[in-house]
């Protein structure tokens, strides 16, 4: 298995009656919550804390885009992974952003992520969300009717500027341009590897079957409740006829490790209660706009992870009063012991078949110090015991290690 450090970036300082006196934690929360101080102190931490990732040996650094919102404080990603680049080595650089729809043109995207991946030696890996409604309809004003039609147009458009060695042009139904020419090209070569981070639409399994994609499941719910969604994917690829190769899948969890479970909970609940009750507290006008969702979405009955807790009033209002039990006892948090943690993983990949597990070791308000804790616990005492799972397929959705004659020279400074 591949093992990568996952990091959202919330603000950490909402206010304990966040939930009673504000509407949603994303699109028209309020700009006066922010303070400035307390957001570059939590930049820096959690760039620490990605570092440190790194140091303890990571496969991969995730980082992604979000807009408005006090969920996730990173309108670009771009810049993070551009400040990961100097300051780590060997690692690979997950960006699972950009929104390409929200690119005027998408060969933005392609010029950013070619400048990456050369900066960081080829460690790249290229993310495609479609985007939440709320980053993509309500923060950024396109339409929910139009969305993934535009979105696949400049995935295309993209793909082509990295392959092209010619000037060419390129007459989209939302994109048009003379001379596409992108400087500079990526290093890896055909391209970095294309992941598509999603939450539930089943067309979002065949585009990534059809284009040799990984598909990257982002679940706040844990592995129980997203058994059913990666079941649709495999079930797609056995239509596709293509072997069911773990490495071709990847799956969130939060994971909370200590010495024992009275430990877990005495560190962990906290944040992880300011998570699920502050970081989630979402209007459910903001989450499913006519047209969003795709009609074989709809008639496949998958719902996505925000609207099961948004949409449906009993849920919205359970959110409140969630408790660390149920947050274990669901499967929302895998906590523990080391051992526990380790056979509950276990479990997920037996029945998931996921290759790439993205790990939330830092949620809602945790500190540095407990953060770095939880990486390493995890990093020296769980990730041996889980590293030989699947390691009889060929991961192809992964950045290969550059030879030493180009792998980039970082300074000892940037690694200290």
């Amino acid at each position: 298995m591949k093992f990568h450090f996952f990091h959202l970036m919330p603000y950490p300082d909402l206010p304990a009656d966040f939930r009673e006196t504000h509407r949603s934690v994303w699109v028209d929360v309020p700009s006066k919550l922010f303070d400035p101080a307390v957001g570059h102190r939590a930049y820096n931490d959690y760039l620490d804390e990605l570092e440190y990732a790194a140091q303890v040996g990571f496969d991969g650094i995730c980082v992604n885009e979000h807009h408005q919102n006090a969920y996730g404080l990173m309108p670009s990603p771009n810049l993070m992974a551009a400040a990961l680049a100097r300051r780590t080595s060997g690692v690979k650089l997950v960006l699972m952003g950009n929104s390409v729809a929200l690119y005027n043109p998408p060969t933005r995207v392609a010029e950013e992520m070619a400048m990456l991946d050369v900066l960081s030696g080829g460690r790249l890996v290229a993310g495609f969300p479609v985007g939440t409604p709320m980053d993509t309809t309500f923060c950024y004003g396109q339409s929910p009717a139009t969305l993934r039609e535009k979105y696949r147009e400049g995935v295309e458009l993209i793909l082509r500027a990295w392959a092209e060695p010619e000037v060419f042009s390129f007459n989209g139904k939302y994109t048009q341009l003379r001379y596409v020419n992108i400087w500079p090209r990526p290093m890896q070569k055909p391209r970095p590897p294309v992941w598509v981070p999603g939450g539930a639409s089943v067309e979002t399994w065949d585009l990534c079957l059809d284009n040799d994609f990984l598909y990257a499941n982002l679940s706040y719910f844990g592995y129980q409740e997203g058994q059913k969604i990666m079941d649709g994917f495999w079930n797609a690829v056995d239509r596709h006829k293509l072997p069911r190769n773990p490495y071709r899948a990847g799956f969130l969890q939060f994971i909370a490790v200590a010495d024992s479970d009275a430990e877990a909970e005495r560190l962990y609940a906290e944040p992880a209660l300011y998570f699920y009750r502050r970081c989630l507290h979402i209007f459910p006008g903001y989450v499913n706009p006519p047209g969003y969702m795709s009609m074989a979405t709809l008639k496949a009955g998958i719902e996505g992870q925000v609207s099961r807790i948004t949409n449906r009033a009993g849920a919205r209002a359970e959110m409140a009063t969630l408790s660390w039990k149920d947050l274990v006892d669901r499967g929302y948090l895998v906590a523990g012991s080391p051992a526990t943690v380790a056979d509950r993983i276990n479990d997920m990949a037996d029945k998931l078949n996921v290759g790439h597990l993205m790990t939330l070791l830092h949620f809602g308000n945790m500190s540095k110090e407990t953060t770095l804790y939880n990486t390493r616990m995890f990093a020296e005492q769980v990730i041996p015991r889980l590293r030989p799972r699947f390691s009889e397929w060929e991961d192809r959705w992964f950045p290969r290690d550059m030879p030493a004659a180009v792998a980039p020279a970082v300074s000892p400074e940037a690694v200290s």
